[in-house]
């Protein structure tokens, strides 16, 4: 059974940073693709960024582009997201995801291409 699990999220000033981490169990942690949502109240998921382990390629968002890096430990099965120059409008749920093997191992920004989800991690950046 494919588990994810994330940490790290909390209460942070604007400027500040914050490294999430997502766990990953139940599946070969090879060839993997995972990617970071965030779901703000009243807004929808918006995908953040990915990771894909076949070609090594990342995908950002602009608008966290230059201030969040994702990166991955084989050793521990965990893909981080570091956060940094935060800000007020960063703040949201984080989720991370892993599609189905069938799917294939690149990285998508569509929500609708992952199959399994973690319960998510609250950021909140203060002003």
């Amino acid at each position: 059974e494919v588990q994810l699990v994330e940490s790290g999220g909390g209460l942070v000033q604007a400027g500040g940073s914050l490294r999430l981490s997502c766990a990953a169990s139940g599946f070969t942690f090879d060839d993997y693709v995972i990617g970071w949502f965030r779901q703000a109240p009243g807004k929808e998921r918006e995908g953040v960024s990915c990771i894909s382990d076949s070609d090594g390629s990342t995908y950002y968002v602009d608008s966290v582009k230059g201030r969040f890096t994702i990166s991955s430990d084989k050793s521990k099965n965990t893909v981080y997201l570091q956060m940094n120059s935060l800000k007020p409008e960063d703040t949201a749920v984080y989720y991370c995801a892993v599609p189905a093997p069938i799917r294939g191992s690149y990285c998508s920004s569509a929500y609708y291409q992952y199959d399994y989800w973690g319960q998510g991690t609250q950021v909140t950046v203060s002003s």
